[in-house]
């Protein structure tokens, strides 16, 4: 996962919460009061001499990062990531995701000004845990995921993080773009068109900043990535349709025939994802990926991310690869249905 967008940015409907819910949102302020706390305009890390290199390299590069964002792509990039924070963690937060033992659709929870989301966010990862075994104990597939990044929507001025700014170039300049587009554009209550259509921008953004730089080397590797985690999607969004057909198959069945074919389907994909693996040399390390329980919420957390990304590209070719055009043909889906508005993505991928 590469994004999540704000909890924190929900806090004006705090009095509105139940008592459970406002312990939540009472994490969630405290949270992002810490971020914003510890966070130091650039240019005063920049100059200061216990600053390492490798820090003012990679805040340098953002600095271009930004500008091309805000003068080429047209991201709210203005004032945003000016500010550096070490919050002495791996991550920025623990989100937590969940779908029934024998459902692919995930569980939402409601968030006042964001809609019905599909997962739940702590700045602690014993919080996270916490939640995550209240929910395993009602029988839900959990998964719990650190997230390095996400998106006040432009609630505050988003600072660059420890947690994510030691990435390659490539794929900081994606998660930045990726992070902008939420900020351009957000649907209410709709994940996997917010997050599909941020990971489209990112991904072409990081390709044409590349490109602009005169990185071709590195435009190269960084396409041969995309490619290759395209193929492992493939496996993982085949094995939920394979998943749904199973659930719809044996709904009238006992509970332990219907984990019977749910082992069989996720043994399947992990036989397709090794092979893939050994079809790359042993490169993707896909046992690391396996080391945490794969389920219906986990596969879940691939699919809004990948699932309407075909359909956003393809718009994008429509357009000539016109981002302005672009943007206002998805701007305009607003006003659609959520169903209506999903169909037509996926219609724009099948097309030839």
């Amino acid at each position: 996962m590469k994004t999540l967008p704000t909890l924190a940015a929900a806090m004006c409907g705090l009095a509105l919460c139940s008592c459970s819910t406002t312990r939540f949102y009472t994490q969630a302020a405290a949270g992002q009061w810490e971020m914003l706390h510890k966070a130091k305009p650039v240019t005063q890390v920049m100059a200061d001499p216990a600053t390492k290199p490798l820090l003012k390299e990679k805040l340098t590069t953002v600095g271009q990062i930004l500008n091309y964002a805000e003068q080429t792509l047209r991201l709210p990039a203005q004032g945003q990531y000016r500010r550096y924070a070490n919050l002495g963690r791996k991550y920025a937060v623990w989100v937590v995701f969940a779908a029934p033992e024998f459902s692919i659709q995930p569980k939402t929870w409601r968030y006042p000004l964001l809609g019905s989301l599909s997962y739940r966010g702590f700045f602690q990862e014993r919080l996270a845990e916490a939640e995550a075994a209240q929910l395993r104990a009602q029988g839900y597939d959990v998964h719990v995921s650190g997230v390095a990044a996400y998106s006040t929507l432009g609630f505050f001025r988003d600072p660059l993080l420890n947690t994510f700014i030691g990435r390659e170039d490539a794929d900081l300049a994606e998660l930045i773009f990726h992070e902008l587009t939420h900020q351009r554009l957000y649907l209410r209550g709709d994940t996997d068109f917010n997050e599909a259509f941020a990971t489209a921008v990112g991904q072409e953004g990081a390709r044409r900043w590349l490109r602009s730089q005169g990185r071709l080397k590195e435009l190269a590797q960084y396409e041969k990535e995309l490619r290759v985690e395209r193929e492992f999607v493939k496996i993982i969004l085949q094995t939920r349709e394979e998943l749904k057909a199973a659930y719809a198959h044996t709904a009238q069945a006992t509970a332990e025939v219907k984990r019977a074919e749910k082992d069989l389907a996720l043994a399947q994909l992990r036989r397709r994802a090794t092979a893939l693996d050994q079809r790359h040399g042993g490169s993707l390390k896909i046992e690391r990926w396996f080391q945490k329980p794969v389920n219906n919420a986990r596969l879940s957390t691939v699919s809004s991310y990948y699932e309407l990304l075909p359909g956003f590209e393809a718009l994008l070719r429509q357009h000539g690869g016109d981002l302005e055009l672009f943007f206002a043909d998805i701007d305009a889906m607003r006003g659609l249905e959520k169903k209506v508005r999903r169909e037509r993505i996926m219609q724009a991928a099948a097309k030839p």
